[in-house]
């Protein structure tokens, strides 16, 4: 292992050990605290130009495979773990951590106090950083990182979206074959993909729900000919890396798709879209939600799930002038669920399909089915 330095916007300097690809790289640092799943976690492509601290101190155990990918790779800055492990353990293993993130231009970043970064961004929110393998003098990475865009200024979308069409059927992973199963379908929907995770689109295909993902440059009109000609029965919107402000052609594209009463799901980024293209702004989280282990209550039925989440921003309170909150973030209150009142739209900030994480809000693809 190689030396790696960090400086921290707020100043911060610190030196580590490297593990995965060389050079210097800029982003935002979050912490996320799932506790199996990094594979999953580091080739979501909502992670695009962010540094992610792992609270788990032990990272690499079971190695990497190509079933497990989230997206075609990994799109995140890099990654920050307190011990890495290069011998993985584990039948379905393929390829170790290290190499993945070598493979994909990822830094890897391992021998530090993972707890105190943590408890750093807690305190002070999320923040720049820029990290490097090549460049160890303080003054000169202040620099660096006092020279570079911020996340928010920068859309993310056009790095992860997908450039063709495309059909998935795939559907969920059995356990008893190791394969993704080939559901019946019987509804056809398209996929807006802003950076979509694959088990987002195989719950969609469990749900019966024939998923065609198109690029975000799509034409609005398209979309709405198809479902004026009985082509498709409803539209989702995926998740996503970025500030959701800054995207002002998904914004006017969505506001046209309600207007068309076309039936909407959608996921993190797509939820706070939909909450733009109503009128109400997003703000951005101290530090956000990253892991496998929040509640979530369901305001309809009373019931407390535990959920996956991975978001920096949120929708605000007053959104409930134009819809019904469905479900509540219970370590904050903030809002993790909405059903529109005007039109037959539906949206979570969480992770229902939950790669990692529990699979208690998986029911919600199925609402979104009944509602096509």
């Amino acid at each position: 292992m190689q030396k790696v330095s960090l400086y921290f916007e707020n100043g911060l300097f610190l030196e580590a050990k490297s593990f995965g690809a060389e050079g210097t790289s800029v982003g935002e640092v979050v912490f996320n605290t799932s506790m199996s799943g990094y594979q999953e976690i580091v080739t979501d492509p909502s992670y695009a130009g962010q540094f992610v601290t792992f609270t788990m101190p032990e990272i690499g155990n079971v190695g990497c495979n190509a079933q497990d990918m989230e997206s075609k790779g990994a799109y995140c800055k890099g990654i920050i773990v307190r011990s890495y492990q290069d011998r993985p353990s584990n039948f379905r293993s393929e390829e170790s951590l290290a190499q993945l993130l070598k493979r994909e231009g990822v830094l890897g970043i391992s021998e530090i106090d993972t707890r105190f970064i943590t408890k750093m961004l807690r305190d002070e929110g999320a923040m720049m950083m820029v990290a490097s393998t090549t460049t160890h003098d303080k003054d000169e990475l202040k620099k660096i990182l006092e020279s570079s865009p911020r996340i928010e200024e920068i859309n993310y979308i056009e790095q992860v979206s997908t450039k063709e069409a495309y059909v998935h059927d795939a559907g969920r992973y059995s356990t008893a074959t190791f394969e993704y199963e080939k559901p019946q379908t019987s509804k056809k929907i398209i996929a807006l993909d802003f950076g979509v995770k694959r088990n987002i689109l195989n719950e969609l295909t469990h749900a019966g729900m024939e998923v065609k993902v198109v690029p975000n440059s799509i034409d609005a009109q398209d979309i709405i000919d198809s479902f004026k000609a009985g082509e498709i029965d409803g539209v989702f919107l995926s998740n996503g890396p970025g500030d959701p402000l800054i995207l002002k052609d998904e914004q006017e594209k969505i506001k046209k798709l309600i207007e068309a009463k076309i039936p909407l799901f959608g996921i993190c980024l797509g939820h706070q879209l939909l909450s733009i293209a109503h009128g109400y702004d997003t703000y951005k989280l101290k530090f956000g939600h990253h892991g496998g282990n929040h509640p979530v209550k369901n305001s309809i039925t009373g019931a407390v799930e535990i959920t996956a989440q991975n978001h920096n921003y949120n929708v605000p309170d007053n959104i409930t002038e134009v819809a019904e909150v469905t479900h509540i973030n219970l370590f904050d209150n903030t809002i993790e669920g909405l059903k529109y009142k005007d039109s037959p739209t539906m949206s979570v900030q969480h992770h229902p399909e939950a790669s990692p994480g529990p699979h208690e809000s998986a029911y919600i693809f199925s609402e979104f089915a009944k509602m096509l």
